[in-house]
């Protein structure tokens, strides 16, 4: 019955840590009135001969980079790409392309796909030969820059140079004036709102006890192998009955665990190091296409492995000399090399666990300190047994007997590993955007894995080392009938139903917008929503209903999640369909306004913004009333611009947004 139960447990651990294995970091947005400007653009002139050379310098605060020039591919969302626009060239010539230093190239987590981009400053230049020094050069740089977790919306900075025929310039920047109809149209942006006050911020933070949570549940499952499970006993006798006095023996055996759990953190180190000398590599090592596909590769070996078909292990020689050391040498550094040798041993049984850690650890933002957490909590859950063991071994009587069960556990842990290999293999097809394994695909697949399994529990299928006659234990009937219960869940994944969101296995499955079916409607989830402020009021107006103005980007992966994750949730759903007017306002739309309706609006800084598309527009109007220019971006109020409670951003829990709307929605009732 132990067994039986153990065995639950294992299953049940692992799950837990596969379901939930690439941790998303909580973003942190900062205040939610503050209008961030992490860039700041100057210029420069040098004659060589008879040409001169423009150098347009953008220095960028710490964790901002800027994107390229190079333009992406049409099915491919990212960011938008750095633009140079020079104006009036009757009185000079472009003398070849403008020019961008090699920067950084790296897989972007963000967007799914490489991207190259610059960090702390970087230099553009443009050689032109000029035939005439009486008018001023005009250029125009449009830009967005990002952080690891968004984009602020497109900018444009004008520059004005009076370049004189010795190289000298001057930068009229500061004579850019706006007129009386810049002022009127700045203002028509401007609502007169009653309580401007509920705007203010909030913060998020972020922490590591997650993955290092993760890590502890991966070093219990590597406990439950057949590499590792029968060296417990065998280690902690050793220990308690070989020393000289029972004390020592418990000394040396938590020693021993020590000695485990350090040398896992120790096997971070070199991450670290790498860290160091490049950030990007971390990233590079875990989402780059090649070695996406090379991870599933590995994987689907591994699981292989797992089924008994063949066995990884170290070079033997490697085990043998550790043994000899840690015989040779005795006392505390022959304690640190038995421990080296266990983390040999075992390491056919370890490695996919240890492969599954890496992998999953290296895409999330803290890179080699997250591996550092989730390495230090495997190693713990493998050194806490010698410990309490050898502080009460009358516990080892009631440890089950190696056997059949282990194997079995491993088998499930090779189904497991399988599934996780097609997650690394969908990482390459988003990234080259093959279409392979499209969400409804990738979801198959796994029915296919959980059903394989089902059968192998209830005896249908075997593996090589499984026994002849395998009994169906009320443990194995009910394993079977969880991972039934998890592949029906898994079904409506295949359809275009509502339930299709899947989110207990957010991150693992493709986007929802990387899928077999066309989606074609005026807002996220078939709803409607009105992409025009006035339209949008008009609209609350006539109904009664209050507003939900939804500051959002056709590139910005955060709006994408919130639709996907937050507002698919039957009960906001069902508010965003019948309680509000929905107003989703894009920030990045590059369609261009009317000539009418193009103007300049003077920032708070007193540089000048050149108001000239829909993202345009609707980026300021943001910023003008609510202080803010990130997204998404949330504000609910009423047709008579009375704030029903306070703006919100990102929010991935789908109770706190409800709530948030229900406030709101409450004080208008």
């Amino acid at each position: 019955m132990f067994k039986n139960y153990l065995f639950q447990i294992s299953f049940l651990l692992f799950s837990l840590s596969f379901l939930n294995f690439e941790v998303e970091a909580q973003i942190n947005f900062g205040s939610q009135n503050e209008i961030l400007e992490p860039i700041e653009w100057k210029a420069n002139v040098t004659k060589t001969d008879s040409l001169f050379t423009l150098a347009f310098i953008a220095e960028l605060e710490d964790g901002w980079h800027l994107p390229s020039m190079i333009e992406l591919g049409e099915d491919v969302i990212g960011p938008i790409p750095t633009d140079f626009t020079f104006k009036n060239q009757n009185h000079y010539n472009l003398v070849g392309d403008t020019y961008e230093p090699e920067g950084i190239e790296a897989y972007d987590e963000t967007f799914e796909t490489d991207l190259k981009y610059f960090e702390d400053k970087v230099a553009f230049t443009q050689k032109i030969k000029i035939k005439s020094f009486d008018q001023p050069i005009e250029v125009n740089v449009t830009y967005s820059v990002c952080d690891d977790e968004r984009c602020l919306p497109p900018e444009i900075h004008t520059f004005r140079l009076k370049v004189n025929p010795d190289g000298s310039f001057q930068n009229l920047d500061q004579n850019l004036k706006v007129d009386e109809t810049d002022v009127n149209l700045t203002n028509s942006l401007k609502l007169e709102l009653q309580n401007p006050e509920l705007i203010s911020s909030t913060n998020d933070e972020q922490s590591y006890t997650t993955l290092f949570f993760l890590g502890f549940i991966g070093g219990l499952l590597a406990l439950l192998t057949p590499c590792v499970f029968p060296m417990i006993p065998l280690t902690v006798s050793f220990f308690t009955k070989g020393a000289r006095t029972p004390k020592m023996g418990k000394i040396n055996a938590i020693l021993y665990g020590i000695f485990i759990f350090g040398i896992y953190v120790l096997l971070s180190l070199p991450f670290h190091l790498l860290d160091s000398v490049n950030p990007e590599i971390l990233n590079n090592i875990s989402t780059n296409t090649t070695l996406n596909i090379i991870f599933f590769v590995i994987f689907i070996v591994f699981a292989f492995s797992f089924f008994g078909y063949y066995e990884i292990t170290l070079p033997q020689s490697w085990s043998n000399r550790m043994d000899q050391k840690a015989m040779s040498l005795g006392g505390v550094v022959g304690i640190f090399f038995m421990a080296l040798t266990l983390a040999i041993v075992s390491f056919s049984c370890t490695g996919p666990i240890l492969g599954s850690l890496l992998g999953g650890s290296l895409t999330a933002d803290g890179g080699a300190i997250q591996l550092s957490f989730g390495m230090g909590g495997f190693g713990l859950a493998l050194a806490l047994p010698f410990a309490l063991f050898a502080l009460f071994p009358n516990w080892l009587k009631a440890m089950p007997q190696s056997g059949g069960w282990l194997n079995t556990v491993k088998v499930v842990l090779g189904f497991l590993e399988v599934g996780l290999a097609f997650k690394f293999l969908s990482n390459a097809d988003l990234v080259e955007n093959w279409g392979l394994l499209k969400r409804e695909v990738f979801i198959g697949i796994w029915i296919v894995i959980g059903l394989a399994l089902v059968f192998y529990l209830l005896g249908k299928i075997k593996f090589p080392h499984d026994a002849k006659n395998i009994k169906l234990s009320k443990g194995r009937v009910f394993i079977s009938l969880l991972i039934l219960a998890f592949v029906v869940y898994l079904l409506p994944g295949l359809t275009q139903s509502t339930y299709a969101n899947l989110k207990l296995l957010s991150g693992f499955p493709p986007p929802l917008n990387y899928s077999l079916y066309d989606k074609d409607s005026s807002g996220p989830l078939g709803l409607k929503a009105y992409k025009d402020f006035d339209k949008g009021l008009e609209a609350a107006q006539a109904s009664g209903k209050p507003m939900l103005i939804d500051f959002t980007g056709m590139a910005c992966v955060n709006c994408r999640k919130m639709e996907e994750q937050v507002w698919s949730e039957p009960q906001v759903l069902e508010v965003l369909q019948n309680e509000v007017i929905l107003i989703s306002l894009y920030v990045d739309k590059r369609t261009e306004l009317p000539k009418e309706k193009q103007f300049n609006f003077e920032k708070p800084n007193g540089s000048i913004k050149p108001i000239k598309t829909i993202g345009d527009k609707w980026a300021t109007f943001q910023t003008v009333n609510f202080r803010n220019n990130s997204q998404p971006y949330y504000v609910l109020m009423d047709s008579d611009l009375n704030l029903l409670n306070q703006p919100i951003g990102y929010e991935p829990d789908a109770n706190i947004f409800l709530e948030w709307i229900e406030s709101g929605l409450n004080i208008n009732n």
